[in-house]
């Protein structure tokens, strides 16, 4: 049989040059954030790849574009295929996107093929996944699982502009984001395609990999307080709030290596960051994840009380603020085999099975459908960098292997 060549390896590759062209950055970075201009504009060119693959396309409530193709009778639940077309500032061009596109891929695949199946086949590309905006991460999908929360209409971006006047400006309603909910019924279950985001397949040798579970993640604002003074000031004197973070960074880092989990401090302000003044006040971001939420939220009691020891013995006071929480999520058994069937039709005949360290919509989706993800190697496990790869021959076995799980859950549906 002879596939569209719009589904080949070749194209996929293409449509993700194509699609980095539209940034808010110059000099050929790439920056994509949550109701942009640049949202609007890769929108309307992933609706229209998903009407030439069959599918009949709309725009949600919360700025997911959407398509669907029906099953062997209209009205079914769907088989949900995703990803998110946002970035991170100064990205690469494969991170969501190439879960999109190889999503419409496998839809027109099937639909060229003429075989009907016991279920829909529907395509999301969200909106926002990284937070970059508005730092909330999976505003897209948890629209779309109906998990939104109404204080988020408070948060603002870097100009003061909130989500809600955002909303209106990129031509949504905010009174109806609830209309892009869905609900259990709607689906037979969620399946993405990602690279991985780690060196783990790479160092394999192999091309795909079936993901078991992803990293329950919480956000973290912290503000370590102390006093500004000249920088003449004799050391007992001092309530350095600098030098208690630095240590309390260097804390956090131990805590978290000796517990097997990953913490990360991505962001430090210093007030009031002059050269001759000890610094008085100190925010830093603290992003910690783990497999399993108890273990994570574990680790977080003992960094939080060995912060409070620190800012104690300096003269200092720790405040906390919690910016994010997402529980880990587990991929549902029956997927995660189909997958496994799918890989090995590639000629893998033992797929590795990975942990996500990295969080993704799937994460939120999971409150309405069983989810599963197939991890493509990513050269040097680089992402959110300009510098991230993949390979046609990777991207073409990623195809293969997405098409034959789909094929492989459509065999075994017993509706």
């Amino acid at each position: 049989m002879t596939r569209p060549a719009s589904t080949t390896a070749n194209a996929i590759l293409e449509r993700c040059d194509e699609l980095a062209t539209y940034s808010s950055m110059d000099d050929g970075l790439i920056e994509r954030v949550y109701l942009s201009p640049q949202h609007a504009a890769v929108n309307a060119l992933a609706g229209r790849w998903m009407t030439e693959a069959g599918m009949t396309t709309w725009q949600d409530a919360a700025g997911n574009q959407c398509g669907r193709l029906e099953g062997a009778t209209p009205g079914l639940p769907a088989l949900l295929l995703g990803s998110h077309l946002d970035t991170v500032p100064s990205a690469g061009r494969y991170d969501g996107i190439l879960g999109v596109l190889s999503a419409i891929a496998v839809v027109d695949r099937i639909r060229s093929s003429g075989r009907e199946l016991p279920f829909a086949l529907e395509v999301v590309a969200f909106g926002d996944e990284e937070g970059t905006r508005f730092g909330r991460a999976l505003l897209g999908s948890r629209a779309l699982a109906g998990t939104w929360l109404d204080e988020w209409w408070q948060l603002e971006d870097q100009d003061g502009i909130s989500l809600r006047d955002a909303y209106v400006h990129f031509g949504l309603d905010p009174d109806a984001v609830g209309e892009a909910a869905r609900s259990r019924g709607d689906f037979v279950g969620y399946l993405e395609t990602h690279i991985e985001q780690g060196p783990y397949l790479e160092d394999e040798n192999k091309a795909l990999g079936v993901v078991s579970s992803i990293a329950g993640a919480r956000r973290f604002l912290l503000t370590i307080t102390g006093q500004a003074g000249h920088s003449g000031t004799p050391y007992e004197r001092r309530r350095d709030a600098l030098a208690g973070a630095a240590e309390a960074i260097t804390t956090i880092e131990r805590i978290a290596r000796s517990a097997q989990l990953i913490a990360t401090v991505g962001h430090l302000e210093v007030f009031p960051d002059a050269v001759n003044v000890i610094p008085g006040k100190v925010e830093f971001s603290l992003d910690l994840r783990g497999e399993y939420d108890t273990e994570r939220d574990k680790v977080w009691l003992q960094i939080e009380e060995a912060i409070l020891e620190i800012c104690q013995r300096r003269r200092l006071r720790l405040t906390s603020i919690q910016t994010h929480s997402a529980k880990a999520a587990v991929c549902a058994r029956p997927l995660r085999d189909a997958i496994a069937d799918g890989i090995r039709s590639t000629g893998d005949s033992r797929p590795m099975s990975l942990f996500s360290r990295a969080g993704h919509d799937a994460m939120a989706i999971a409150e309405i459908a069983d989810i599963g993800m197939i991890f493509v190697r990513c050269k040097g496990g680089v992402s959110h960098n300009p510098e991230e790869h993949v390979t046609e021959a990777d991207v073409a076995k990623a195809l293969d292997a997405f098409e034959a799980t789909v094929l492989r859950l459509a065999d075994g549906y017993e509706g």
